[in-house]
């Protein structure tokens, strides 16, 4: 199975805190793979690591997207962008004084080719087809979901080869944590590879294939996800019980 991105010893540090201590990490093509763990056990960091936005201290990140192996710790963010690399952030960050497609509009600045673009667009507004009712509305008026539509949409308008997901489902309602949790299913099937960090576990592993999950900056388990969501001391211990 080929791996389209691997995380090597990877440490990482703000100041004396050590966030990330030597993590491994394989991301199969083609495959959803979930971060799963409590508050503070480093999954942002380690998204932020990949996405070139905190540096690596030591280790090694590798994309493998070609027949070549590329090292790509501590590239500028948009240069991974350009390499297929795109993140959706934790606490959605719209513009909010943009309307929808200005915001998605953005989410394509390395993308050159307009009939690319376009395609993106139609691709965006078939997975949220509300995004495409509320085009010309502002985003900051727009509900906690859409929102959050809107941020997801926003990184698939660069092409994502690799989409690396921060918290999707928070702080939004049930019904519609299934709908945005179906839609990453649907954007999985098409093609994409998926990271998913988040609190909400059985959601999560429901539609992943491969779990890990981080206990204060280290790998404590991994494993499929088919297993991981029928260990009850697992779930009860890291992920919040049932």
């Amino acid at each position: 199975m080929k791996h389209v991105l691997t995380l090597d010893n990877l440490h990482v540090s703000y100041g004396n805190i050590k966030a990330l201590k030597g993590i491994d990490i394989k991301i199969p093509e083609g495959k959803i793979v979930a971060l799963l763990g409590a508050n503070g056990a480093g999954k942002t960091t380690t998204l932020k690591s990949i996405s070139g936005l905190v540096e690596v201290g030591e280790g090694r990140i590798s994309l493998s997207l070609s027949d070549s192996i590329e090292n790509i710790t501590n590239l500028v963010p948009n240069k991974i962008t350009q390499k297929g690399i795109v993140q959706s952030p934790e606490g959605r960050q719209v513009f909010p004084e943009l309307t929808v497609e200005e915001n998605l509009k953005i989410g394509a600045f390395t993308v050159k080719h307009k009939h690319e673009i376009k395609k993106n667009y139609e691709s965006v507004y078939n997975y949220f087809p509300v995004l495409k009712e509320r085009k010309k509305q502002i985003a900051g008026t727009l509900s906690g979901g859409e929102q959050q539509m809107l941020a997801i949409g926003r990184a698939l308008m660069a092409s994502p080869k690799i989409l690396l997901l921060d918290e999707p489902s928070l702080g939004l309602a049930p019904l519609i944590v299934k709908d945005i949790f179906k839609i990453i299913k649907e954007i999985n099937a098409q093609g994409t590879t998926v990271l998913i960090v988040e609190q909400n576990a059985l959601q999560t592993l429901k539609i992943a294939d491969y779990g890990y999950v981080l206990e204060v900056g280290e790998v404590s388990i991994e494993g499929p996800a088919s297993e991981l969501i029928q260990d009850k001391k697992l779930i009860d211990a890291y992920l919040g019980g049932h």
